[in-house]
């Protein structure tokens, strides 16, 4: 600690990412990261931008964006606000629409950064148990006090999906509360929210480019919600940075959307490769929770998690490993492709072979 910190500084906890080591040969399945890169178009868009554009500001709107993410999803631009990642999104997202009297609603095991982002804004927040299956039970949402709902679906770091008509039940019930849906996952085999916004203004619904689309090193995330929501988030991102979103990013971003087919080829390869993992591994002896993500979580029945990634690290694999009571006997284990898949299994059958 320092005298020169702000008092909020000495109360935070910060939000730990999955770490990014460089090692030779390592293979790297803790950070859900895309296994495949992205499509060849985003590269020509990217080299594209001359020169001479970096040296002005970039469209504070992603305009360009905005229109062709609208007529992908269906809907109006004035629906969507663009950030620089998810996590952004998320972030103004906190600032400008959950910040209340009544308490935010997330679920106790899920994705790390929602507790940092209460605290860091001041939002008293309370943690809704998963049930025994380690699913969201939207129904246990329903008629708690709150002033905003927030989970991912699918969940992070189980990978479980949640019903889409649930989520509208959710949404009726709780009509005085923003309720907050993290579909980073959702296009590894989940049904969207999006089309629930026309009938739901409570109903905000976050994306990211980082894992169906490869594109984690541009930083692009969006929101979709009722112009109202949409305003809110503008609001404090002209508060905070005009110019979030650079233009190597922007070209990115519209190359990616313009490539339907590279898109549906690489998503049906990593949901192949999930079904073999989970199969492959339940032969080892693992019980996998059912995913609808581009990772799997996984525990075995007679080795523990923490000797396990032990054993994987030392053999120059990484996988996440929780230190949390409710899920410290799990790893979660990203989709590589196939050769690294295929390594990681031969790993566990050497590291299980014991018992």
């Amino acid at each position: 600690m320092s005298q020169f910190w702000s008092p909020i500084v000495q109360t935070l906890t910060p939000y730990v990412p999955g770490e990014q080591p460089k090692l030779p040969g390592l293979i790297k399945l803790n950070t859900n990261e895309n296994p495949y890169p992205p499509s060849p178009a985003v590269a020509t868009a990217v080299h594209a931008v001359s020169a001479d554009a970096l040296r002005l500001y970039p469209d504070p709107d992603s305009s360009e964006l905005k229109q062709v993410l609208a007529r992908y999803h269906d809907v109006q631009p004035n629906e969507i606000f663009v950030g620089n990642g998810s996590d952004e999104v998320l972030a103004f997202t906190f600032m400008s629409l959950l910040k209340h009297a009544a308490p935010l609603l997330f679920p106790d095991i899920t994705y790390s950064f929602y507790p940092v982002y209460a605290r860091l804004f001041g939002i008293d927040y309370v943690e809704v148990p998963l049930n025994a299956a380690m699913e969201i039970d939207t129904a246990d949402y329903e008629s708690q006090s709150c002033s905003g709902i927030i989970f991912p679906n699918p969940n992070a770091p189980t990978g479980i999906l949640a019903p889409l008509a649930a989520i509208e039940a959710l949404l009726i019930k709780q009509p005085n509360a923003v309720v907050v849906v993290d579909e980073a996952y959702i296009d590894f085999g989940g049904e969207t929210a999006i089309p629930l916004i026309r009938k739901y203004p409570n109903l905000l619904v976050v994306r990211t480019f980082s894992k169906s689309r490869s594109l984690a090193g541009l930083r692009i995330g969006f929101a979709m919600g009722h112009p109202k929501l949409i305003e809110a988030l503008d609001r404090v991102k002209n508060s905070f940075n005009s110019y979030p979103m650079d233009r190597l990013a922007l070209a990115g971003a519209v190359a990616s959307y313009g490539d339907e087919a590279y898109f549906q080829k690489t998503n049906a390869a990593i949901v192949e490769s999930r079904v073999q993992m989970t199969a492959a591994l339940e032969k080892l002896g693992f019980s996998v929770l059912p995913s609808h993500a581009n990772f799997i979580f996984a525990r075995h029945e007679s080795y523990a998690a923490a000797q396990l990634a032990a054993g994987l690290r030392e053999r120059a694999i990484i996988v996440r490993h929780f230190n949390h009571p409710r899920i410290n006997q799990y790893l979660r284990i990203s989709i590589g492709n196939p050769d690294e898949c295929k390594m990681l299994i031969q790993t566990l059958a050497l590291l299980t072979s014991a018992h």
